[in-house]
């Protein structure tokens, strides 16, 4: 992203925890983009990436050559299309770096766009699980963006790919042991450079 920017990109450690779709309309009421990108091979499920929506207009228009500032937020089809070409990028080299983790070949498939506002819509997940995996991230462009994004992920997906780095079946209950401990931790390293 850094590299597509053509600006400083950090990104801190995630914060790992369960939510349900309820609560992810009752605390995010704000407009976003969401980007869902489906695994064809290697892992089960999809990723969804999410992003407020003003975010996006800067990113988008730093793709575009732009100064990174927005007149209008509302995001133009051209502005969509630079966007989803920066999380085509992004996705495509956390697959990479997934492929040589889970020692497997991870295809996925183009990231899909939808404008969203949780507070007034819900977003229908292709899971049937209602528990989903919230992975929160601080993000810093330059001196542009001081915001957060945040990835979502099936409970299902998530079972899947800690099954695939422990190499054993993990139960239901297991898993939520393992993920209720993540946000405890309290010690993470610096902000990496991205």
């Amino acid at each position: 992203l850094s590299t597509l920017l053509n600006k400083k990109v950090s990104i801190t450690t995630p914060d790992v925890s369960l939510i349900t779709g309820k609560q992810l309309q009752d605390d995010y009421t704000l407009p976003y983009v969401v980007v869902e990108v489906e695994y064809r091979e290697g892992l089960y499920g999809a990723n969804i990436l999410v992003i407020k929506q003003e975010d996006a207009c800067i990113i988008a228009n730093l793709m575009m050559g732009g100064d990174g500032k927005c007149e209008q937020i509302n995001l133009t089809e051209l502005e969509l299309s630079a966007l989803g070409e920066a999380m085509n990028q992004m996705m495509g080299s956390a697959t990479t770096s997934l492929s040589s983790m889970f020692n497997c070949r991870i295809d996925i498939g183009p990231p899909r766009l939808t404008m969203m506002d949780f507070g007034k819509e819900s977003f229908e997940f292709s899971t049937d699980y209602q528990q989903l995996v919230r992975i929160q991230f601080k993000m810093e462009i330059g001196d542009l963006v001081n915001s957060e994004i945040m990835q979502i992920i099936p409970v299902e997906s998530a079972k899947s790919m800690v099954n695939n780095l422990i190499g054993n079946t993990v139960e239901e209950s297991g898993m939520e042991a393992v993920i209720e401990t993540i946000p405890e931790q309290q010690i993470a390293p610096p902000p990496v450079q991205t």
